[in-house]
């Protein structure tokens, strides 16, 4: 199955979360279920709300069921809180870091501008948005991307970079100096809830 590339603001109404920092996700009248009616008198059942909160969080990553089924799979697998470590890895895919570091105004322009190889991972070219960051990787942007990520910049304005990142906005570099942690995530999910949906 291919990428969805549909409305992006029908997710957040489908699942009644933002799953972007945008304005037209986090408006009041956009987070009203789809439909004519919206789904009135709707009640989920377990089974629906543990599938809701983990589509939530594919959303938000922008990560298609299978690769997320493996990352889920990959955290059970660690040592620690699989839920924490769930978050953790989705947090550290290089598309993700790109958004972190507040050039790219979406997840979906964060992807882009991976895949299209404008950015340098150790001073190399790395175009998978799911390659994963480890500490001390530096992050840097090719000149001729570098006018469309400053413009990026200047949309996102009052964008907190976490902790977790040292982003150098002159230069349009970082360098990753610790492993995310769950309260550095700017997003609300309960991972209990998606572990829980894959026993």
């Amino acid at each position: 199955m291919a990428n969805y590339t549909g409305p992006k603001v029908r997710l957040s109404r489908r699942v009644g979360a933002p799953i972007a920092d945008l304005p037209k996700h986090t408006s009041k009248r956009q987070l009203n279920p789809p439909g004519m009616h919206g789904y009135r008198g709707r009640r989920l059942r377990d089974y629906g709300i543990r599938l809701q909160e983990k589509q939530k969080l594919r959303y938000h990553y922008n990560v298609m069921e299978k690769q997320f089924a493996r990352t889920v799979d990959e955290a059970k697998r660690l040592p620690g809180n699989s839920g924490d470590l769930l978050l953790q890895l989705l947090e550290r895919r290089l598309d993700n870091v790109v958004r972190r570091m507040g050039i790219a105004r979406s997840i979906w322009a964060a992807r882009q501008m991976v895949a299209h190889g404008h950015i340098m991972v150790n001073g190399r070219k790395t175009d998978r948005p799911s390659c994963m960051i480890k500490v001390g990787d530096a992050i840097t942007v090719k000149d001729k991307i570098q006018k469309v990520a400053r413009e990026g910049m200047e949309s996102l304005a009052g964008h907190e970079v976490p902790g977790w990142i040292d982003f150098n906005p002159s230069e349009l570099s970082a360098k990753v100096t610790a492993l995310p942690t769950t309260d550095q995530v700017p997003f609300d999910i309960n991972t209990n809830l998606i572990i829980e949906f894959y026993r």
